[in-house]
């Protein structure tokens, strides 16, 4: 059962081949890979010529192949990458590992990968919501023979603490088609786990190692735990690594490419989520930055907030490289954890409380190693939707002192980002950068609060201060009738994207209501 720890099984090394003829068996005339590397997320070694490697096995971790570029390796039983060995796995080949060559993931072609942060179901009615608005979309959008992704990932939170909805959600994922990695999260622990290191049973027990490397022509990965347990403190976790982490990621990037993007993936973010509040240890954060410092591209991708947004580390968060280190927060996929009146297909609305709608990211690499990103909507998995959300006032009274506005939440933006407007094709103005709540989450906000009964299973959580929120103020000494508003914004990897709404304006004769 998960969360026991069994002696370690008689298991000193294994053999890591190239499986032809894919039957899963180590066949006479299949060779071994050399110079694969093999870890218990602590030690690593190589394989040899023959493709053999000699690892102690471990009671309570998980063995597994850094997966080599040019090759990929088959599904387990449940659909999951079979490139982990359980601690307790017994009988001949137990530390013995297939890879498949992949021809069609070659260096000079683009690469491309599904994120998937917080999908963070509490009950099977939320992993329906999952798939019917993650997964179904992504499934529906590849329907013209385009692969769903090469790589999916999923940043944490994969249940919401009900550990027994993994199997359902390791189903529907593996729907995609797609290896799909997994990084734990604070709602991914152990109930009554007395400390850290016992607190990730059940997660490896599904998903394999905590703590791993994946490799492909155009990027390599590192991804980790970086929940620290802390039963019965307050808070009862905090953002950081464990020494034997560290151990493992130190001899990784020693030997490490670094003429290739190098992603981080983690749960939560190491920028601080509140002022005077540690949320990741600094200590470590900057101890972690200082080995990434000699790679020259390196992205970071975290989740946890159920907001979206950019950060971009320098000195005063322990990063001293060239350039500053980019990191994206990426918004959740069940959005306000599955809350929110519900649409004709009975799916939560689900909107973030910073006006993201809940979606899921897809990441582009090319052969360089340069990355682009898109935040793509629920339902929307195509990207066609114009990346942003407009608000502003239906109707004005002609002549009114022009202190109302439309906003412009430009999902992927941040302080960097160029956002203007227009009415009735004029003139491109710019808008003003504003970091408070987006007006369309405080309007459902006041509707839950006005209706006498509950207008969903929970309401949509209150609204907080968007990171990417734009205000244009709107003219009223137009002519009377309706008038076009159109916005635009030159998103960094997709371009420029436009959207559109519109007000009126209306005479009104003083002291005439």
């Amino acid at each position: 059962m998960p969360g026991q720890v069994r002696a370690a099984p008689a298991c000193p090394g294994g053999v890591v081949y190239q499986d032809d003829d894919r039957d899963g068996r180590h066949d006479p005339g299949e060779p071994g890979v050399a110079g694969v590397r093999v870890s218990d997320g602590v030690d690593i070694v190589e394989t040899g010529d023959d493709g053999r490697y000699r690892l102690a096995a471990r009671a309570d971790r998980p063995r597994f192949i850094v997966k080599p570029p040019g090759y990929r390796v088959p599904d387990a039983a449940n659909g999951l990458p079979d490139f982990w060995r359980a601690p307790d796995a017994m009988g001949a080949g137990c530390g013995d590992f297939a890879l498949w060559s992949d021809d069609a993931r070659r260096g000079d072609a683009s690469f491309a990968i599904r994120i998937i942060a917080d999908p963070q179901p509490k009950s099977a009615v939320d992993v329906d919501y999952y798939a019917r608005d993650i997964v179904e979309p992504i499934l529906a959008a590849s329907g013209t023979g385009d692969a769903v992704a090469d790589l999916g990932l999923s940043l944490g939170d994969i249940v919401n603490d009900d550990l027994s909805l993994y199997p359902a959600m390791i189903a529907q994922t593996a729907r995609l088609g797609v290896p799909w990695l997994h990084v734990a999260g604070n709602h991914d622990l152990d109930a009554g786990a007395v400390d850290d290191a016992a607190s990730l049973a059940t997660f490896r027990h599904h998903f394999g190692p905590d703590t791993f490397a994946w490799e492909t022509p155009q990027a390599s990965f590192l991804l980790f735990d970086d929940v620290v347990h802390m039963p019965g403190g307050s808070p009862s976790y905090v953002g950081g690594l464990r020494e034997d982490q560290f151990r493992f990621i130190e001899a990784y990037l020693a030997t490490a490419r670094r003429d290739r993007l190098l992603v981080l993936g983690v749960h939560i973010p190491f920028f601080d989520t509140g002022k005077g509040r540690e949320s990741f240890r600094h200590e470590d954060r900057e101890r972690l930055f200082r080995l990434l410092e000699p790679f020259p591209r390196v992205l970071l991708l975290s989740g946890h907030g159920h907001v979206q947004q950019h950060a971009w580390h320098g000195p005063s968060t322990g990063w001293h490289g060239r350039q500053p280190l980019h990191e994206y927060n990426v918004g959740a996929a069940c959005g306000a954890f599955w809350s929110g009146v519900a649409d004709a297909e009975g799916i939560p609305d689900a909107t973030m409380s910073d006006g993201t709608p809940n979606g899921h990211a897809r990441m582009d690499v090319d052969a360089r190693g340069d990355y682009r990103l898109a935040w793509l909507p629920a339902r929307d998995a195509s990207g066609e939707q114009a990346g942003m959300s407009l608000h502003a006032p239906r109707v004005l009274r002609r002549g009114a002192w022009p202190g109302f506005a439309v906003y412009a939440n430009v999902y992927m933006g941040d302080a960097d980002s160029r956002v203007e407007y227009r009415i009735d094709a004029g003139e491109w103005k710019p808008m003003a950068r504003v970091v408070q709540a987006d007006p369309r989450v405080l309007a459902t906000n006041l509707a839950d609060d006005a209706a006498e009964a509950l207008r969903a299973y929970d309401r949509a959580p209150e609204a907080k201060p968007s990171q990417h929120l734009w205000r244009g103020s709107l003219p009223t000494d137009l002519a009377t009738g309706e008038h076009r508003i159109e916005v635009r914004t030159h998103d960094r990897w997709r371009g420029e994207l436009r959207a559109a709404t519109a007000y009126t304006l209306v005479e009104r004769e003083a002291g005439v209501e």
